[in-house]
């Protein structure tokens, strides 16, 4: 049975399929494995024996100077994209650890941060000076890709390069 990220990449894919036959995963150039294993979900690449050599490569490669994503011509799609912190929770907004004098910030985006938080009271003149903070959620899946549906639509595909 074919999941929903396989029939949505592999569509991507038919674009460029031998017109004698449909596309088959193992005919992908790299780039378009990569994107086909980074779209998988549950299981994720790593429970997907096909993906675990391009990946693999794709991982040892990264290390190498002037390392360029592969890319899926026929899919339209470039280097992925990377965020590395998730969502703040409701009533919180992003913060850094570590502004600098100028009021820029000179680290990474990393708290969730509430201000006029006010005592168990509720009373005060005017607004509460107290901030709170949490270190902000660290995705597990950073990388994603963007890929463009058949409807003209994008859906997102999360995937991590742990191996």
């Amino acid at each position: 049975m074919m999941r929903k990220w396989q029939a949505a990449v592999l569509g991507v894919l038919s674009i460029t399929a031998r017109p004698s036959g449909p596309v088959e995963a193992a005919d992908a150039e790299w780039g378009c494995q990569v994107l086909l294993c980074a779209a998988a979900v549950n299981p994720s690449w790593h429970g997907i024996p096909y993906c675990v050599p391009p990946m693999v490569k794709l991982i040892t490669e990264m290390a190498e100077p002037h390392f360029s994503w592969p890319t899926c011509s026929s899919a339209g799609t470039k280097a992925p994209g990377y965020e590395r912190y998730g969502d703040c929770p409701a009533g919180y907004s992003v913060g850094y650890s570590s502004p600098d004098s100028g009021n820029h910030s000179t680290s990474e985006p990393d708290l969730c941060v509430k201000s006029n938080i006010c005592g168990s009271g509720g009373h005060n003149d005017g607004g509460c000076g107290e901030t709170i903070s949490q270190p902000r959620p660290v995705r597990g899946q950073p990388y994603y890709f963007d890929i463009r549906q058949s409807s003209g639509s994008a859906q997102r595909f999360w995937f991590d390069l742990n191996h």
